[in-house]
């Protein structure tokens, strides 16, 4: 009975009471499971903010599309000096387009590709060179460009695995050693946007998932190692956004499928068949249309996370039913969690 309530959404679930420490004013104050009121992500409080905002750079990846545009033009809202890094400038992206079309002197779109060490460079000397001071440093990098797939481990080949670690892992660990000069004379802050499922695992998201636990821990260590020097470290997990960012269609799923069913080994394909296989494609595209479709909270983590003076180690901007199942699947034994949630 406890696995069939807890492995549904919350809000299907009848109304009880919660006894959870509300962070945002350090009282206890009851939560109910089956109300909307309860967004875990809530207000954060500001124990004072950086001042001026309008003399800070901050940097912001995988901008031509999803959380990064939507980041970019949120925080030149909000007076930063933005630098967009966008994959498909050279290719006049209509994401790239649209920020262009800003004519702003505070929002700028470069050439970045997080794959590779020269376009990096590059672009770390376009800021130092656009920069007031450059002695006085860059204040914000905010590593938000990744992709995803999907595909259960037998599914998923090598060269898989190896491309979404490129971009998610080794994109944020190479953008990141390439500015920290910058960030460190700024004394400034370094946003790594990770996932929920940088922090609970998912059947069929294994690449997915270790390139987001690997961006944790790299966060982990980065905020240990910077502390002394005043530069912090936040980490963003969003939950479900899918259909709000448009990170899967229906075209592109079956577009990955048909490449990762052709080239399967053949005693995979005979193994699984074909009608398991179809079964876990149909699942996939039921996701096309899921999740969240206002994408605000993410955009209000991470303005807490560059201004706040104290920002939060981690930030949660994902609907109570993800929130507590992340609990759940951190806190609980792992028995616990497999019966709540293998089905």
């Amino acid at each position: 009975m406890l696995a069939t309530r807890l492995s549904r959404p919350l809000s299907r679930l009848p109304g009880k009471t919660l006894s959870a420490c509300d962070r945002e004013n350090g009282a206890r104050c009851p939560l109910l499971l089956g109300s909307t009121s309860f967004i875990p992500t809530g207000r954060r409080t500001y124990a004072g903010a950086v001042e001026p905002v309008g003399s800070k750079a901050v940097l912001v990846t995988g901008c031509d599309s999803g959380f990064g545009f939507s980041l970019a033009k949120h925080l030149h809202s909000k007076g930063f000096l933005v630098f967009a890094g966008c994959l498909m400038k050279d290719k006049g992206h209509d994401g790239v387009k649209e920020l262009d079309s800003l004519n702003s002197d505070r929002l700028r779109t470069v050439q970045l590709n997080v794959c590779s060490s020269e376009e990096v460079e590059k672009v770390v000397e376009i800021v130092r060179s656009s920069l007031k001071d450059p002695e006085k440093g860059m204040w914000g990098l905010v590593n938000n460009a990744g992709i995803s797939t999907f595909g259960e481990v037998e599914f998923t080949s090598m060269e898989t695995y190896k491309e979404v670690a490129e971009v998610n892992l080794w994109g944020t660990v190479r953008m990141t050693k390439s500015f920290l000069p910058l960030i460190r004379r700024a004394k400034g802050r370094v946003v790594n946007i990770s996932s929920m499922l940088g922090r609970m695992a998912n059947p069929a998201r294994s690449p997915y998932c270790i390139t987001k636990f690997g961006v944790e821990a790299f966060s982990d260590c980065l905020r240990y190692e910077m502390h002394s020097l005043g530069v912090k470290v936040s980490v963003v997990e969003p939950g479900n956004f899918i259909v709000a960012t448009s990170l899967y269609s229906p075209e592109s799923i079956q577009a990955i499928a048909k490449k990762m069913w052709d080239e399967l080994p053949e005693v995979v394909r005979k193994d699984y068949g074909k009608k398991y296989f179809d079964e876990k494609i149909a699942k996939m595209e039921t996701y096309c249309s899921s999740g969240s479709t206002d994408t605000s909270p993410v955009m209000d983590a991470v303005t807490h996370a560059l201004t706040a003076t104290t920002p939060y180690t981690r930030y949660h901007p994902m609907d109570y039913y993800w929130w507590l199942r992340m609990q759940i699947m951190t806190h609980l034994p792992g028995a616990i969690s497999d019966m709540i949630y293998i089905h």
